[in-house]
């Protein structure tokens, strides 16, 4: 029980990651702006984003390691990958459609913690 406790508690703190990530990848460019105004401008870095990309990326690789053992379903694994990848296609390869991939990417990758809390609460019993 503790083990389902600390694998939903990070597939909680995945889930708001990636939002937080979504939200700044799409609010971002109608802010860019007005940040250094609000004494923000920092915001606007690519350190912050490639920041908030990696935590997502540890959160979501030990999140989802601890609990596929429990669960066995790889429908997790495949719709964060889709998400990384949507991101980093939105990065490195259509950067016309950056503003559109990287959140939903970042959505995307909520939704696979959101997957993989569902599973790990299914068989919370084993």
């Amino acid at each position: 029980m503790k083990r389902f406790i600390r694998t939903a508690k990070l597939d909680q703190l995945g889930m708001t990651a990636s939002i937080a990530c979504a939200i700044h990848c799409a609010a971002l460019p109608f802010f860019i702006t007005t940040l250094p105004l609000m004494g923000l401008g920092f915001l606007a870095h690519s350190w912050v984003e490639l920041t908030m990309i990696g935590i997502s990326l540890i959160i979501g690789i030990w999140s989802l390691s601890s609990s596929y053992p429990k669960h066995k379903k790889i429908v997790p694994v495949l719709v964060l990958i889709i998400g990384f990848l949507l991101i980093g296609s939105g990065h490195y390869v259509i950067h016309e459609l950056e503003s559109v991939l990287i959140p939903l990417g970042g959505f995307t990758i909520a939704f696979a913690h959101f997957i993989n809390w569902k599973y790990s609460r299914s068989c919370a019993h084993r």
